[in-house]
């Protein structure tokens, strides 16, 4: 029998996971906000992988106290996720997947593009979310692992974002407010240049934004999370002393 798979949050991404394992032929353990790790990790010392499938403002706790029998098995999906996220707890190899499907209660997934993934079990992800008809497309080096994060970040921050003002989609977020829409995902690739510590290539991740938005032409812009997103955005270019009128100008929104 294959090595079991953990999963920790059982939500509706996990659930989509756990069915791809599943039809792989890897046995599932479930880890929920009942249960303590710890007592989880004593009993399965060496799974397959952990799926760390938790809401994004529970990932930092989630990393800080993952049991150091699985530090080497970690699998991260989160959105807003970047290298400083897992480096800061010393994960040195962890496996992301920047998730470009869709998963809502009572609803199939929807794919938007593949979803891209790099590490030691990027291949074991291609083929579970392959036998449900989710692509999934191995990176080759950790500077495409980068590019890839700073893509799918600056896509929510700038629908979400711009979506404050605009509402609607993103088709007709960059039909009908394509300035607003550049001009938000300019400061935003800003903010991510101070949290990545270096240049990135502005062009080409709005081309990547672009990709996505024709993907999925009907996607809403803003979801219940875009007011955070500002705040926070907001709050990192106070902390980074960056000078951000558009976003500024959006503030009263959030």
């Amino acid at each position: 029998m294959k090595k079991p798979i953990v999963i920790i949050g059982i939500g509706e991404m996990g659930g989509v996971f756990a069915r791809g394992f599943l039809r792989s032929g890897y046995p599932v353990f479930p880890v929920t906000r009942k249960m303590s790790l710890e007592e989880v990790s004593a009993e399965l010392t060496d799974p397959e992988l952990v799926l760390l499938a938790v809401a994004e403002k529970d990932l930092h706790n989630s990393l800080d106290t993952l049991p150091s029998a699985w530090r080497d098995k970690l699998v991260l999906l989160q959105n807003e996720l970047l290298p400083g996220d897992w480096q800061q707890y010393s994960y040195t190899d962890p496996t992301i997947i920047s998730v470009w499907f869709e998963k809502k209660k009572g609803q199939d997934a929807k794919v938007l593009i593949p979803s891209p993934a790099y590490g030691p079990h990027a291949d074991l992800l291609k083929t579970a979310l392959g036998n449900i008809d989710i692509p999934v497309r191995v990176l080759g080096d950790e500077s495409e692992l980068l590019f890839e994060l700073v893509r799918k970040n600056v896509y929510i921050l700038t629908t979400n974002i711009a979506g404050l003002k605009t509402g609607g989609t993103v088709s007709e977020l960059w039909s009908q407010h394509r300035e607003l829409a550049n001009d938000v995902a300019t400061e935003v690739i800003q903010i991510q240049e101070k949290l990545t510590g270096g240049t990135l290539e502005s062009d080409r991740l709005i081309a990547g934004m672009i990709e996505a938005f024709e993907g999925d032409p009907d996607h809403k812009c803003m979801g219940r999370s875009a007011p955070a997103r500002l705040q926070r955005a907001l709050q990192l270019a106070s902390q980074y002393q960056l000078t951000l009128p558009v976003l500024a100008s959006l503030e009263s929104l959030a």
